[in-house]
């Protein structure tokens, strides 16, 4: 090999390491915005949400937000949430104690899920109430009940 090979070669070298390892390691995809529109808010406390994954659905979900209610229809915003598949869940926190208030395990507090599932001998499940997160942003209505 020339010197005029080698430095040519030593030239690309780089260039080529850098395009194979992007092929390897394609970039992640980005996080994004949950617009949760939330309906029939009374204007009690605050209104929390919470987007879940199958692993976290009905316990401590991992991309969740709350701020103060005001009645009628209200618009919470979760930032920074990867593409996947969720259940968004909202609720209506009267007494401001930071969770769903149950009597008997039966929310006593108004409550609501993404797709509104219906809650017959339990709750719902994750399929009932599962959306998926892929673009920004991710629009979800939830009417509380």
């Amino acid at each position: 090999m020339t010197l005029l090979n080698w430095r040519s070669w030593s030239a690309l070298l780089p260039a080529a390491v850098l395009g194979c390892a992007a092929l390897l390691h394609p970039p992640a995809a980005t996080a994004a915005t949950v617009d949760i529109k939330v309906e029939n808010v009374a204007g009690k406390g605050k209104v929390s949400v919470a987007v879940c994954d199958r692993e976290r659905f009905l316990k401590q979900c991992a991309y969740t937000a709350s701020v103060p209610a005001e009645a009628g229809t209200m618009k919470v915003t979760v930032p920074d949430v990867p593409p996947g598949t969720f259940a968004v869940l909202a609720y209506e926190d009267a007494n401001d104690n930071g969770e769903l208030d149950r009597v008997l395990g039966i929310p006593n507090e108004s409550w609501g899920m993404s797709r509104a599932p219906a809650a017959m001998f339990g709750p719902p499940k994750f399929e009932d109430a599962a959306i998926e997160v892929k673009e920004d942003p991710t629009v979800v209505d939830i009417k509380l009940r």
